[in-house]
């Protein structure tokens, strides 16, 4: 019988996917606040990273309170300097350090126990507990292009506002970047962070929350584009655009509102507002993702510390190279304006919230009393908000 030989088929090679160089993960995200908030998780870690200006040379940074001996030599072998401190004009006067430059202020490291310096010169709870060491001496020589959006950057990653900056070559941050993987961040992304990130949205939930004293309460998240925590709508009644609609900005307060914390009125204020608006019939109250004046949790609880040291609630913040308050409110405004609300009654003792919401074309056309009776424990706080902060009670 005779055999028939198969005949072999040779398979034809994989062609290469075209690669559309238009077209990949990139569009998928502002790559811009991409990069910020990949450098900023990098700093919470304890790790480096470089912050490219638009002129001059990068900057290799990390966060100041994190230091160790490790970090700092590892700067100083990938650079060949030793790095500096960087501080904001606030930590600055708080150590007696002369301002020779604007915005922030660079400070030399000794040679002996730099971390450690780094340590104390980034943390003011360090300093009753840790001997001051000094006296500082800040550079007279210009900041680099990198140093003012350095510190930014510790802020927008919820740390001190304190980090180490030295400068390098481009090719050793190339270098860097590829060999050990480091983030590479622009300048000027980190300073325009804020503006592009705290106002884009999506609304990504929303659900009946039948609430004490508002039982007819709807939820809406809003989730911010550039991936930050939600700040939540809390739609009470059936309020109708364009108002004016009673409306409270509440930032949030684990300690206060969760806690019950008697050191400040936020969980007094943030009840009360349900009620009020609930009784009302209608309104909206906005719970926004800024924790401690726009300072993060753990920087609050280090203000608490400086104020049971005896500095009030402002002296606590700006010791910690803070402004007094780090709140911004565009991002209520465009929460309002995306639920059609143009004219409002605000809630508020603050006259900056009154300002801040016109400022971003909401029409503010009564300022509503919101005060509650004080405890031993906050009326040192409450006291120090109308007399520095020109709270009205």
């Amino acid at each position: 019988m005779k055999s028939i030989a198969r005949k072999r088929t040779r398979m034809p090679a994989p062609r290469k996917a075209k690669v559309n160089a238009t077209v990949g993960f990139a569009v998928l995200a502002d790559r811009a606040a991409l990069a910020v908030d990949r450098a900023a998780a990098e700093l919470r870690r304890g790790l480096p990273v470089i912050v490219m200006p638009r002129h001059g040379k990068p900057s290799l940074i990390a966060a100041a309170e994190l230091a160790n001996d490790s970090l700092l030599k590892a700067m100083t072998l990938a650079s060949g300097g030793l790095p500096h401190a960087l501080l904001t004009h606030n930590r600055a006067k708080t150590l007696k350090i002369r301002l020779y430059t604007e915005d922030v202020v660079a400070v030399p490291l000794p040679r002996e126990e730099a971390a450690r310096a780094a340590r104390v010169l980034a943390d003011p709870t360090r300093d009753m507990r840790d001997p001051m060491m000094g006296p500082w001496q800040a550079e007279r020589s210009p900041l680099s292009g990198s140093a003012t959006a350095a510190v930014k950057l510790a802020k927008i990653a919820e740390l001190l506002p304190a980090v180490l900056e030295v400068p390098i070559d481009a090719k050793i941050a190339a270098r860097l970047t590829k060999r050990d993987g480091l983030i590479t961040v622009s300048a000027a992304d980190i300073l325009q962070h804020d503006s592009r990130a705290n106002t884009m949205f999506s609304t990504v939930a929303r659900a009946r929350l039948p609430l004490a004293n508002a039982e007819d309460t709807r939820v809406l998240a809003f989730r911010p584009l550039s991936g930050g925590r939600e700040h939540l709508a809390l739609i009470i009644g059936a309020p109708e655009p364009p108002g004016p609609v009673l409306v409270r900005l509440h930032s949030e307060c684990l300690t206060g509102d969760l806690l019950g914390s008697l050191k400040c009125d936020c969980g007094d204020q943030l009840r009360g507002a349900i009620a009020a608006i609930g009784k009302s019939g209608a309104g909206v109250l906005l719970y926004l993702a800024q924790e401690g004046r726009g300072i993060g949790l753990i920087n609050k609880l280090k203000a608490y510390e400086l104020q049971d040291q005896g500095f009030d609630t402002i002296e606590a913040n700006q010791r910690l190279g803070f402004e007094a308050d780090e709140r911004e409110f565009a991002a209520a405004a465009e929460m309002l304006k995306y639920l059609g609300f143009t004219a409002v009654r605000l809630m508020t003792n603050n006259p900056e919230k009154v300002a801040a919401l016109s400022g971003f074309g909401i029409d503010v056309v009564e300022r509503v009393a919101h005060s509650f009776p004080t405890n031993p424990h906050n009326e040192a706080y409450l006291a120090t908000k109308k007399a520095k902060a020109g709270h009205t009670y």
